[in-house]
């Protein structure tokens, strides 16, 4: 994929070359899901590509603890939480170690050690949640959490994928205060 779109060096691709523009738009629900959460996944890998560690790990909006980084740390736990410890109910433990306040963004430092740890940690996460969700079609299912109660996988999907675009939105100002690239 392209790193610089040839018509406006401010976006990653050209529209023509968008990865994201595969959607399917006459599908069922659960793809319809997959499509967008995919489409979201997709954005945040494309907001730090060709970025150092030290970029990654800049928190450019100060006094936010935010950075690309830390949102990378943060969306693997998010996919951990929700697809290994709420959906298929494993006593999967934190990547950052037990909760306490930020440290999905206080974590992120500009080391390549902390990307390439991240990103592998976001990239097996979201492995097993295709995988998961491949072999659980049924969005009408309700898996009964201790901490949340029952709670249905449509439900779960849809929060993945406001996480994703909030999250994304939050990508595209880190991003911009980097190196001036809003991107698609």
């Amino acid at each position: 994929m392209p790193s610089q779109s040839q018509q406006d060096p401010t976006m990653w691709v050209d529209s023509n070359d968008d990865p994201r523009q595969d959607q399917q738009h006459e599908q069922d629900e659960r793809g319809t899901y997959q499509d967008y959460l995919g489409h979201y996944r997709l954005t945040l890998q494309m907001k730090c590509d060709g970025l150092t560690p030290e970029q990654l790990a800049t928190r450019s909006v100060p006094p936010s603890t935010m950075s690309l980084l830390g949102m990378v740390r943060h969306m693997a736990e998010v996919e951990r939480v929700w697809f290994r410890r709420v959906l298929s109910q494993q006593d999967a433990d934190r990547f950052w170690g037990p909760r306490r306040g930020d440290d999905d963004w206080n974590g992120a430092v500009g080391e390549q050690a902390a990307v390439d740890e991240a990103f592998a940690a976001w990239r097996g996460e979201v492995a097993y949640a295709e995988e998961w969700l491949e072999a659980h079609p049924d969005m009408d299912a309700v898996i009964d959490d201790p901490e949340r109660g029952p709670i249905a996988v449509r439900d779960v999907l849809v929060h993945m994928v406001e996480e994703y675009a909030r999250h994304c939105g939050h990508a595209d100002l880190l991003r911009e205060c980097i190196d001036g690239r809003t991107g698609q």
